[in-house]
Parts: C-alpha cells; sequence; structure tokens
C-alpha cells in the first residue's frame, strides 16, 4: 500500500510542475490552480483511507493469530477414519465427516477456529477440555409376555405358552437408561490424548428395587483413554470390542459404533458384541484405512446350557455358566480361569461415494479355553490333566448411504467358540466324553449371527428405522460313557432330552420411528422414539406336548432429552 501511495504521489507532482512551467492565460492558471487543490485533496482523502484500511488488517490479523493459537490449543483430536472423537449421543447415521490432522492446511485451522465449541456445557481444567454429555430417558415399556427380565429382554429365555408367564403381559416405566458421559481432551507434545467415561443407571440392582425407592445403581459402561501420534492410535481400558460392527473406521466414540437404534437395553438379536476392558493398537494408513489388533478380556462360557459326563460335573466351576457371581459356587463367573487374552484383529475401510458415506470392515477373532480335571475312577496314581482348544471367529460388516438420507447396514459373525459375543444366547464350548469315559475332550460350538436394515431420516427431524436379526447355535453333543452314568444319557449342548433353553435359532424384526420435536445447539435435543419387536425363540429339543417356539410381541415409547 506504501509503494502505491509513493508512485501516485510522483505522478501528481510531476503533473503540477509541467502544468506550473507551462505559459498559461489568467484564467487559464486560476482553473488549473483549482484543479491542482483539488488533487491534492483527492489524494489526502485517499491516504487517509489507506491508513484506515491498514489498521483495520492489522487488527484482523492479530484476531486471525489469536484464534490459530485458541484453535491450537482447544483442537479435538479427529480420526483419520473421518469421525470426530466426541462421545455426545447423536443419531448416528447422521455422523459428520472429518480431517486428517496430518492433513490439515492453514486454511482448515482458520475455519475451524471459527467454528463454536462443540458444547456450551464445555469447560477447561488447565491444559485439558472437558465435556458433558448423555440424555435422560423416560421409557415405557410393553411385552406380550412377561420375560421376567425387567427392563432389557432376555431373548434367550422368552417362556413357551405352557408356562403362566406366556399368559401374562408386562407394563414398565423405567428412567434406567438415562446416560451420562464426560469427555477430556489434551495435547502432550505431539500426542492428542482424549478420556471418555460413560455410565447408565443398569447395574445390579436390589431384589426390592421396584417396590418403593427404584433406586437403580449407577453402572460403568464405558472408560478409557486413547493416544493419537500421527498415524498411530493407542487406547486402554474398557469400551466396545471390536466384533462390534462400526460406522467409521475403528473409532472407540459411540456415535461411531452401530449397536442399533434400538430402545430395547439389550440392543437386538444378532448384534455381535461386548463392552470389555482391553488394549489395542491401530494404525491409520491414510484418510480410508484402519486396522489393528487389540487383545480383550476372554470369558470361557457355558451360559448355563451345557451339560458335563457324569463324573466330571465340577467341571462346571471352571466356565462362567451366566448364573452366579459367586467363584466358589458351580459356575461362579468370578472364579472362571482363562488361559490368554482374546486377540481380535481388525480392517476397516471408509470413502465417500458421491457424497455418500460408504463402510467396509472385516475382524478376526483368537480365543482360547483350557481345564484341568483328574481321570477317573479306576486310574491309579491319577493327576491333574490340562485340556486346551483354541477357538475362533470371523466378522464382517458394512454400512453404505445407499441414497441420500437412506443408509443399508449389515453385519454377520461366524465361529467356533465364540457364542459369547452373540449376546451370550449360547454356550462356547462343551466338554464331551473321552478315553473311554475315563476323561475328557473340549469341543467347540459353532454359531451364527447377523443383522441387516436400514436407517432413513426422511427429514431434519424424522428418522425411520427397521433390522431384521438373528443367531443360531448349532448342537454339539456325545453319549455319556463315563462310569456312573445313566444309559443312554446325552451329555453337551442340544442333544437329545437337552432343556429348552439350548437354544437353536432365535430371531428378531424391529421397527423404530425416532422424532425431534427440537433441537437447539446452546440447549439440547428433545425426541420421541418409539419401537416395535417381535421375537421368537426355537430350542434343539422339543418336548412332547409342548410347543416347537416361544414368541413375544413388545413396544417401546421413550421420552428423550439430549444434553447440548
Amino acid at each position: 500500500m506504501r509503494v502505491v501511495q509513493k508512485i501516485l504521489f510522483v505522478v501528481l507532482m510531476s503533473s503540477l510542475m509541467a502544468a506550473q512551467s507551462a505559459p498559461a492565460s489568467g484564467s487559464d492558471a486560476a482553473t488549473k490552480d483549482n484543479d491542482v487543490q483539488k488533487l491534492l485533496d483527492a489524494v489526502a482523502a485517499q491516504q487517509k483511507a489507506i491508513a484506515e484500511q491498514q489498521k483495520q488488517i492489522e487488527e484482523q490479523q492479530v484476531e486471525i493469530d489469536r484464534l490459530k493459537k485458541q484453535f491450537a490449543e482447544q483442537a479435538q483430536p479427529v480420526s483419520a477414519d473421518g469421525a470426530a472423537q466426541s462421545g455426545r449421543v447423536v443419531n448416528a447415521s447422521l455422523t459428520p465427516s472429518g480431517t486428517n490432522p496430518a492433513t490439515r492446511t492453514v486454511s482448515d485451522v482458520a475455519q475451524a477456529a471459527e467454528r463454536p465449541r462443540e458444547s456450551p456445557l464445555s469447560f477447561r481444567i488447565g491444559g485439558a477440555d472437558f465435556t458433558p454429555g448423555g440424555f435422560l430417558d423416560f421409557t415405557t415399556i410393553f411385552r406380550s409376555t412377561n420375560t421376567g427380565s425387567a427392563t432389557g429382554t432376555s431373548f434367550g429365555s422368552i417362556p413357551f405358552s405352557i408356562a403362566p408367564g406366556a399368559h401374562l403381559t408386562e407394563t414398565r416405566f423405567s428412567a434406567q437408561n438415562s446416560r451420562i458421559s464426560l469427555k477430556a481432551t489434551s495435547k502432550f507434545g505431539q500426542n492428542d490424548v482424549t478420556g471418555y467415561v460413560e455410565m447408565d443407571f443398569l447395574g445390579n440392582d436390589a431384589s426390592n428395587v421396584f417396590v418403593t425407592s427404584n433406586s437403580h445403581t449407577l453402572r460403568q459402561r464405558l472408560y478409557w483413554v486413547q493416544v493419537r501420534h500421527n498415524k498411530w492410535e493407542i487406547l486402554a481400558g474398557q469400551s466396545w470390542s471390536w466384533l462390534t460392527p462400526n460406522r467409521v473406521g475403528l473409532s472407540p466414540n459411540p456415535s461411531d459404533v452401530f449397536y442399533s437404534q434400538n430402545m430395547d437395553f439389550n440392543y437386538q438379536v444378532g448384534l455381535t458384541w461386548a463392552r470389555s476392558p482391553q488394549f489395542r493398537v491401530a494404525y491409520h494408513a491414510n484418510d480410508h484405512l484402519a486396522l489393528g489388533v487389540a487383545l480383550e478380556e476372554p470369558e470361557q462360557y457355558t451360559n448355563n446350557e451345557v451339560t458335563f459326563p457324569h463324573n466330571f460335573t465340577s467341571l462346571a466351576s471352571q466356565f462362567d455358566a451366566n448364573s452366579s457371581p459367586n467363584p466358589a459356587a458351580a459356575g461362579g463367573g468370578n472364579g472362571t480361569p482363562n488361559f490368554h487374552p482374546d486377540v481380535i484383529a481388525k480392517i476397516a475401510y471408509d470413502t465417500d461415494l458421491s457424497g455418500r458415506h460408504f463402510h467396509l470392515e472385516g475382524a478376526g477373532l483368537l480365543t482360547g479355553i483350557r481345564v484341568a480335571d483328574v481321570p477317573g475312577p479306576g486310574i491309579t496314581g491319577a493327576t491333574f490333566v490340562k485340556h486346551t482348544k483354541e477357538g475362533g471367529g470371523l466378522e464382517a460388516a458394512v454400512n453404505l448411504e445407499v441414497i441420500k438420507n437412506f443408509r443399508f447396514v449389515a453385519n454377520g459373525f461366524y465361529s467356533d467358540g465364540g457364542g459369547r459375543y452373540v449376546f451370550g444366547l449360547g454356550p462356547d464350548v462343551v466338554a464331551l466324553p473321552a478315553s473311554g469315559g475315563t476323561d475328557i475332550a473340549l469341543s467347540l460350538v459353532r454359531s451364527y449371527s447377523g443383522i441387516f436394515g436400514f436407517e432413513t431420516q426422511v427429514t431434519p427431524h424424522t428418522l425411520f428405522y427397521g433390522y431384521y436379526g438373528g443367531a443360531y447355535f448349532k448342537r454339539n453333543f456325545a453319549l455319556d460313557t463315563s462310569a456312573g452314568a445313566t444309559p443312554g444319557t446325552f451329555v453337551g449342548f442340544g442333544g437329545p432330552g437337552s432343556a429348552s433353553s439350548n437354544n437353536r435359532a432365535i430371531q428378531e424384526p424391529t421397527f423404530g420411528w425416532i422424532q425431534t420435536f427440537w433441537r437447539n445447539p446452546q440447549y439440547g435435543a428433545l425426541q420421541l422414539i418409539t419401537q416395535v419387536s417381535y421375537v421368537t425363540r426355537a430350542p434343539w429339543v422339543v418336548a412332547v406336548g409342548a410347543p416347537k417356539n416361544a414368541h413375544l410381541t413388545m413396544g417401546w415409547v421413550d421420552v428423550r432429552y439430549v444434553l447440548p
């Protein structure tokens, strides 16, 4: 600007000197003097305007520098898969895209700095930003059959029509699904650090909780810390298992994980999931591809559905039977031995096709089972013998926005020994007679599960969803040849004479509607969520005169206030 001023001044002065050196009449001289004065006044006014503009530019540069500094201090880490590291509960079908920190430009930083912080509830302590989140629920539940499972549906124990519960309906009100969370973000050198904790009120209640007080127990759902350094990511704590399908990349954020839109506190039949203590390492090769390996909490599991050989019933205490937390009791969960951590490797690919998000993933499971027994009877000097079995499974999922605001979702899981991850609806393993009935051999139970469906945001305030899910467990049994066994008795899972709890298949179609009445970035959102589901359960053995399956219809109506 100053160079332009100088050039303009030289040109004007040269014109004035030329005008003064030329001969002119009196009237012409007066006219020229007047013109010169006007030019001088114009130059002065222009110089004043330029000085004012220069001052404004300097002030704007100061503000930009301040915003850049503020953004650098407060920026939230963003996954290379495109998902903002936010623990806020939102309609997961509307998860926004983001930018890989390694590829951000100065323009990206400046634009992000001008955006408001993600929540008006955020606050800072020291160098960390804290963001509360969650929602408040008031839920009404109706079931055509009394499952005896209170708020979350026990899919594997729906009563048959020969039981009184099948002829009784149940209606319940609950606020237990209300959820609170807190996310903390900070920077440590070149590392982006995120901590997240999430809780609800579905913990282990007292037996008389529904009589008067309804004082439901606060429960830990998630509690993890994540460190991002360039393309590498490390997470430790309790998070969704990597066998749970993602919506975006390998992100641990609840909004980036697919556990359906269902109001049922136990989600949807066919969903492969767990929330488990774990340690995992992920590598984000680029904005599209991410892969990693996790070590997750194992659990030898029978779901109280496995019958053991006559002389080896004590083996039940070496498995979690989903029936007692007492390690001294048969089937106690707390005392269950575990051979090694479950190892889960996962890879995910994300991209945008014509502005529509596409997610594809695959995962593999390695799980180990070990028991110890004393062979016998009749074997002199017998000592403890260990039996080990390695199991595994494969998971795959797709999440694709087929057309604008219409998303197709599907996931499937196949395993030998992974029944625990199918919501624990079937066992991992059985113990069958071996060595002429003097010992046992471990044999894995094969299982399948899957979901396919849709989620569509028909208007900015209206979301419809529908899923069909199923789980199947293959029978695994043998004749009990151990000493003292009743002739003709079968042991294992799903054999002749087995209990009606030995489920062959469980299926559930679901349809739901989420209506948002209003949404405000400063005050949150108010929603009405409705869901209708139909569940059928078919065991391997149907007793004479008993129905071939059990079934129920259930409806959910929920009023939800989502924190901003």
